[in-house]
């Protein structure tokens, strides 16, 4: 059978045959030399077969348009657009997205094995291709209480799956740099089978770098200053360039990308919100800001579509060649960027930004019990959230940085009322809380936080990297308390409070990440959680739910809060709140 499929493609690249699909009059992106050629498209079995003059059985006129490929996503984790992948695939492929590498790490910090197994299972027969790379740090670190914990042994069955293609972002370096074994069997594992190896190399200097490139880490995305890209290329990485919802770091990055080094550099998303990619686009927005920067549009898909493919493997992706998947987008303009058509396959799957293929199409696999689940803790009293500082009065405190996941450690002096902390609205001092929602150990990290600009009320999530549990931010212990309550009886979401009312509220059923419904019903409460963050004061230029969801990564610089408690990220040690 196999071999009619492929004397049908060698037929209709030797022009034996018609092909399926011509596309014609386009103006085709060579990624291979960076120039425009003039040719037809010849498509047969989804494959392109052929460059030339062709005749088919279907033809399309481009009418002189662009025709480029389809982009590839570096490194996204699905969960934090809160879809489903089916749902994914709908809101992405519009934007040129025909590719992703994804990492479920999220879901699997929560719901372990089964949370990897239904991401893979929801991602099948989807007009998007959807890679994994399998999460190596679960939990992430030994500072805070995640949901599961995953050993070389339990993702090894993993690999012999034909979407998996190595180990996700290792952001474990201490357990790198010393050699635990645990770690070790992970990436020796991964070597042996011939696999990919993604870093996480937030704050690492350049002898961090040479060790991970030892250890076979040949990626990193957590780049945020030309230097550090710069370091990484030296030492042959491939650096990932970012710009998320709440890391946006890809005007920084450009400066360290030249014409020679481009090949080296890829575009990711890594964590972006439903309601941003809708906005502003997926990996296109990430062209369009390369482009704005004076790159040449060509240099631009380049890094958006080869590069990205030969980083991971994937030899039939990523151009417009013979032998190449036909995954492709038609383009009306280079330097404005719009793309006017997305083909999967040989397939119409997206045009004028609008999704066509379907609405049911894809695995719509339901989600198992257990991750319906998972959202598990003793209700706090408003005492259990007191901060105690006694008599000292200065505080270590968590200052946010603006679409940054990146924090610093300032000391200041704080308000209190009988040696506990008070939050202070004038002064942009806030209460944030970490409730441990997995194993009921009853934890309750706290920390102060400046820079959130709440006037009033408290938001609450059960999005909380990487471990996932509870976060809340708020301006008073009662709305706090509520926030906290009204997530664990809605089993997990998002929930904006303002004198005990649920102003706007979003669930995630699943695993406490991920709406059980449509994209467009997703998005239509997120635009409602924004109305109600306007209602209690917020009006700066982040998203809040996103940067409070990093306050709890013990592995970004400078300081975060986790479940145990308030932890110094360049120490690797928990501290105290109050300053002795």
């Amino acid at each position: 059978m196999r071999h009619n499929v492929l004397k049908k493609k060698i037929a209709a690249a030797g022009k034996h045959s018609p092909a399926e699909l011509v596309i014609k009059n386009a103006k085709i992106v060579d990624v291979f030399n960076g120039e425009i050629l003039d040719a037809d498209v010849a498509v047969e079995g989804g494959v392109i077969v052929g460059l030339g003059k062709y005749a088919g059985k279907t033809v399309i006129d481009a009418d002189g348009k662009y025709l480029a490929p389809g982009f590839i996503d570096g490194h996204v984790h699905i969960e934090s657009a809160m879809v489903t992948p089916p749902e994914f695939a709908k809101v992405v492929l519009p934007h040129g997205v025909t590719t992703i590498i994804a990492d479920p790490h999220e879901i699997a910090n929560v719901s372990g094995l089964d949370g990897i197994k239904f991401m893979l299972d929801s991602s099948e027969n989807l007009p998007l291709h959807v890679y994994f790379m399998l999460p190596s740090c679960v939990p992430a670190t030994p500072f805070e209480n995640a949901g599961a914990a995953l050993s070389a042994k339990d993702l090894a069955p993993f690999y012999s799956h034909g979407r998996v293609l190595g180990l996700g972002e290792v952001m474990d370096y201490p357990s790198v740099f010393q050699g635990a074994v645990p770690l070790l069997e992970k990436l020796e594992m991964t070597e042996n089978a011939g696999k990919k190896i993604d870093g996480h190399a937030a704050g690492i200097d350049s002898t961090g770098i040479n060790v991970y490139m030892t250890a076979g880490i040949r990626t990193d995305h957590e780049c945020v200053t030309a230097a550090e890209a710069r370091e990484r290329l030296e030492r042959g990485m491939y650096v990932m360039l970012r710009e998320g919802s709440a890391a946006k770091d890809l005007g920084n990055l450009l400066d360290a990308v030249t014409e020679k080094n481009a090949r080296r550099c890829l575009f990711v998303t890594d964590d972006k919100h439903l309601d941003d990619i809708m906005a502003e686009g997926s990996i296109d927005h990430n062209v369009r800001l390369t482009i704005s920067k004076g790159f040449d549009p060509i240099l631009a898909i380049q890094m958006a579509t080869l590069n990205a493919a030969e980083c991971f493997g994937l030899k039939n992706k990523g151009a417009i060649a013979p032998g190449y998947d036909a995954d492709f987008i038609l383009l009306n303009h280079l330097e404005k960027f719009e793309i006017d058509q997305v083909f999967a396959r040989g397939v119409l799957v997206a045009e004028k930004g609008k999704y066509l293929f379907g609405g049911d199409l894809g695995a719509q696999i339901p989600p198992p019990a257990k991750l319906l689940e998972t959202v598990k803790f003793h209700p706090p009293s408003l005492d259990d959230l007191a901060i105690a500082l006694d008599d000292r009065p200065m505080a270590n405190v968590i200052q946010i940085i603006p679409n940054s996941i990146v924090t610093k450690h300032i000391v200041e002096s704080v308000s209190k009322k009988d040696g506990k902390f008070v939050p202070s609205t004038e002064t942009d001092l806030l209460k944030l809380l970490v409730i441990e929602r997995h194993k009921m150990t009853g934890n309750i990290g706290r920390g102060i936080v400046k820079g959130f600009g709440l006037l009033s009320g408290a938001i609450a999530s059960t999005v909380a990297h990487d471990s996932h549990n509870l976060v809340a931010v708020g301006t008073n212990d009662e709305d706090l308390l509520t926030a906290i309550d009204v997530l664990g009886e809605m089993g997990g979401g998002m929930a904006v409070i303002q004198d005990g009312v649920i102003l706007a509220s979003l669930p995630l059923k699943i695993s406490g990440l991920i709406a059980n419904m449509g994209y467009e019903e997703i998005n239509a409460k997120l635009d409602s959680l924004n109305q109600a963050l306007a209602e209690i004061g917020f009006n700066g230029n982040f998203n809040p739910f996103l940067t409070m969801s990093f306050l709890a990564l013990p592995v970004i610089p400078e300081i975060k809060v986790t479940d145990i408690g308030l932890f110094d990220v360049k120490n690797f040690r928990h501290i105290d709140v109050a300053v002795k």
